[in-house]
């Protein structure tokens, strides 16, 4: 409820107020929520208390507004902390939400230089690349492509890339996935992500490319992928340094 002799403003206690619905689902993703009149009324406050409240709420990434016709509860974010080695599919599974693969390509090709270098390899070295978007709950999350190289999967196939191909690997040849490094970029969907995503042309994106390695230091596979910056958010517990 709002509380106008309350030290806190009456806009932030709307926000909470429409975020607590969202949480119980009382608002679920993609219902429109009451127009701004409705909450004037309703709470007996001005419409410009409640235009910030919600305009907060939709830079938050709650809501989302389509011209012409209201605003909307958005697809919630998932959180997934940086520390710790996990994939897509953990991920998921943590969340409590159902992972899936849509295969785009599967095919072997040559490592350019600059592949090579990272995969600590001799440019031309035959290599797997992997072309999918992933899903959660059928939702596409994010569009990515793997380079492995073949001597560390010669047995790979379309039907096995569709599971985790570390699982796989790890189990099948004994290859334990010990580090991994990721660098995260904000960036705008082009063309063929935003396709395969489900989004706008030069929508928000998350670009992330990581390159997981073996317990022995050598490379053993790069990922680069684009996530829906409207469904993903990282988080990171960030510890003062003595």
């Amino acid at each position: 409820m709002i509380q106008k002799n309350s030290p806190s403003p009456i806009y932030h206690q709307l926000e909470e107020e429409i975020k607590g619905a969202i949480q119980s689902l009382e608002l679920v993703p993609g219902e429109m929520i009451p127009s701004e009149k409705e909450y004037t009324e309703k709470y007996g406050i001005s419409r410009m208390t409640v235009r910030q409240a919600i305009s907060n709420l939709v830079n938050g990434g709650y809501l989302y507004r389509q011209r012409g016709k209201g605003t909307f509860v958005a697809e919630q974010k998932l959180e997934p902390p940086l520390q710790g080695l996990t994939n897509f599919t953990e991920d998921m599974i943590s969340r409590g939400l159902k992972p899936s693969t849509r295969v785009i390509s599967f095919t072997e090709v040559k490592a350019d230089h600059e592949l090579a270098a990272k995969l600590e390899v001799e440019a031309g070295t035959a290599i797997f690349e992997l072309e999918r978007v992933r899903l959660a709950d059928r939702l596409p999350m994010a569009y990515e492509k793997l380079y492995i190289p073949k001597d560390h999967a010669l047995d790979l196939t379309e039907e096995i890339a569709v599971s985790a191909i570390h699982d796989y690997v790890e189990k099948k040849f004994e290859l334990k996935i010990q580090h991994g490094r990721q660098v995260i970029e904000a960036a705008i969907a082009q063309k063929k992500e935003a396709e395969m995503l489900g989004v706008a042309e030069a929508s928000p994106v998350l670009l992330i490319e990581r390159r997981s390695t073996l317990e022995t230091n050598q490379p053993f596979a790069v990922v680069k992928s684009v996530y829906r910056a409207d469904r993903y958010t990282f988080k990171i517990n960030l510890e003062r340094l003595s």
